[in-house]
């Protein structure tokens, strides 16, 4: 029986060493549609999956995975990017879509405005927001959106770097989706940072601007995959309440 979002979250634990246990990969793949169903700033979705099921494959990405159990014991892999450098295809998706929900229909002045305000914020937002050249015109912008919040909120999050980590945060959620669908299905994740990311790209054969955000091994917990009792902050350290 599958869990309830409160039992996944409860049961998910990073499993360092999985059974000798096939797991279905087309449940993995349904868990990864639920990855794409994550909050994403600007409904961008600056992400790709790479599922990986072939044996000879995993045992190469566990080397560059510096031979952890978690790595070594996985039954199977996905490897979750980071791609700020499909804005400009994003974008025009958005657009796409926009404008095919107003196709063949009568338009109250309501919906034109907010037709035209998506458009707008896609067609032109989004790509001074996004665009850059070496850096230099980044730091342009955040001058001259530095210098605007002097007198108003403004958003500043414009240089390359801001960006990244934008792209980031989105993949990071994601993968968030992905391993508490697994957890539902009662298969086991564990997100490894520690990789050799230069030759996983190079392995994979995956894009230049491609970036790793993590890869995820799955599969089902053996007894001793999980190596202690779960250890938590005192939420009052980390819960403020603003009254």
């Amino acid at each position: 029986m599958e869990k309830t979002v409160s039992e996944a979250i409860a049961y998910r634990r990073a499993v360092r060493i999985y059974k000798d246990q096939p797991i279905d990969p087309e449940i993995v793949k349904q868990c990864l549609k639920n990855a794409t169903l994550a909050a994403t700033s600007s409904n961008l979705q600056l992400w790709e999956f790479y599922h990986i099921t072939n044996k000879d494959l995993i045992s190469k990405i566990a080397r560059l995975c510096f031979n952890q159990n978690a790595a070594k014991t996985a039954q199977q892999l996905v490897v979750v990017l980071s791609r700020k450098d499909l804005w400009p295809k994003r974008a025009k998706a958005n657009i796409d879509w926009v404008n095919s929900q107003y196709e063949g229909m009568e338009v109250s002045e309501k919906g034109l405005k907010r037709k035209k305000m998506a458009l707008n914020y896609y067609g032109k937002l989004i790509p001074i927001t996004y665009s850059d050249f070496l850096g230099i015109f980044g730091w342009l912008k955040y001058i001259f959106f530095w210098c605007v919040g002097l007198f108003r909120p403004i958003y500043r999050q414009v240089r390359s770097n801001d960006l990244r980590i934008v792209a980031h945060k989105s993949a990071g959620l994601a993968a968030q989706n992905f391993m508490i669908s697994m957890a539902a299905k009662g298969y086991d994740t564990c997100p490894m940072e520690g990789s050799d990311t230069l030759r996983v790209k190079r392995l994979l054969k995956l894009p230049f601007r491609a970036e790793i955000n993590m890869i995820i091994s799955c599969g089902v917990r053996d007894e001793k995959g999980i190596y202690g009792p779960r250890f938590r902050v005192p939420f009052e350290e980390v819960y403020h309440h603003l009254d």
